[in-house]
């Protein structure tokens, strides 16, 4: 039996080992949880401690102190963390500097590094170790500027941000591992469009618009309002990783939910679900923010059975029942 065929069989059986690299992050910390409670023994490894950092401790709550759960610090640029490869199933590679504003001008040295360096140090290590499978985040944005028309993965990649040329590296860089006559990996590489849910990070569009309605601070709302974004609800999200997971088949595969939304809609679904009006200050259009994304989700559908189940409505409302467990005050008096 081929050895992407063993780890095809023992992650669906839920019997495996997995490496999560970014396990302290907003995608790492859910997908960590789910492989968890599917009774896998997970390894987690980020360069943020929960020790010490309240963000991972909040996205790793679920895994620390559970026996099946192992957790490194590890900067994934500094030698020495490969070992924990040995005896993987499979890895997944979510370890990366996020956001398309902030990757311009110097911040670009440590995207460069740990988007596309760290990247080479994980295939590097993971066909070492004879890992059978990978699955490695890209995004969206490796699209760019689009006619309007649902991405399909073998439509133009043209980014438009520095953040979005590291990650069509990242996703390159690793299939032409996979791609080697001696790689004993096969490689999935996750096209994400633009994730949320309990637990996202702070500068996303959908936590600070509910964030603003229900503190009652401005939200800065950059050029028209116009953009369109491929939500995609994280469990939906962690639901198409775990499905890459237990797939054989090497490539690249959007993970969205089909349906674009601009951002002037996201402002109404919340004061709809909050009860409270979205106060807005506007702001230049930012470079590198492509005016719309939307995914043709086919190939992912065919090859892992995956589709997105959760719409914008109903990922907003749990988004919204999760800020207001932590924030009772504020909600008291929502919709």
């Amino acid at each position: 039996m081929p050895h992407a065929a063993r780890a095809f069989r023992a992650l669906a059986d839920s019997s495996i080992r997995a490496v999560v690299t970014g396990a302290a992050g907003f995608i790492g910390g859910h997908l960590t949880a789910r492989l968890l409670a599917e009774g896998a023994d997970v390894c987690g490894l980020d360069r943020r401690h929960p020790a010490s950092d309240l963000v991972a401790r909040r996205n790793l709550a679920e895994g620390c102190g559970q026996s099946r759960f192992s957790f490194h610090h590890v900067d994934l640029l500094t030698p020495g963390w490969e070992p924990v490869l040995n005896g993987a199933d499979v890895v997944f590679h979510l370890a990366a500097v996020p956001g398309v504003r902030p990757s311009w001008g110097a911040a670009f040295d440590e995207y460069a590094s740990c988007n596309v360096i760290a990247t080479q140090r994980v295939m590097n290590a993971a066909i070492h170790a004879r890992v059978p499978r990978v699955v490695v985040a890209s995004s969206s944005s490796v699209y760019g500027r689009t006619d309007g028309r649902p991405s399909t993965e073998n439509a133009a990649t043209r980014p438009l941000s520095p953040y979005g040329v590291t990650k069509l590296a990242t996703e390159a860089l690793a299939l032409a591992h996979a791609g080697r006559a001696d790689s004993p990996t096969t490689v999935a590489a996750l096209r994400y469009f633009t994730v949320y849910g309990p637990g996202q990070r702070p500068d996303m569009l959908i936590g600070r618009v509910l964030s603003a309605a229900l503190e009652g601070t401005p939200l800065t709302v950059y050029g028209s309002g116009e953009q369109r974004r491929d939500f995609t609800y994280i469990d939906d999200v962690v639901d198409a990783t775990l499905a890459a997971g237990r797939s054989h088949a090497s490539g690249a595969f959007n993970v969205g939910a089909g349906a674009a939304t601009s951002v002037s809609e996201v402002l109404r679904v919340a004061e709809q679900l909050t009860g409270r009006p979205v106060p807005t200050r506007p702001a230049p259009a930012a470079d590198g923010d492509a005016p719309g994304t939307l995914a043709d989700s086919t190939l992912a559908r065919d090859v892992f059975g995956w589709r997105a189940r959760v719409d914008l409505q109903a990922g907003m409302r749990r988004h919204l029942k999760w800020h207001c467990s932590r924030h009772a005050t504020r909600c008291a008096s929502t919709a």
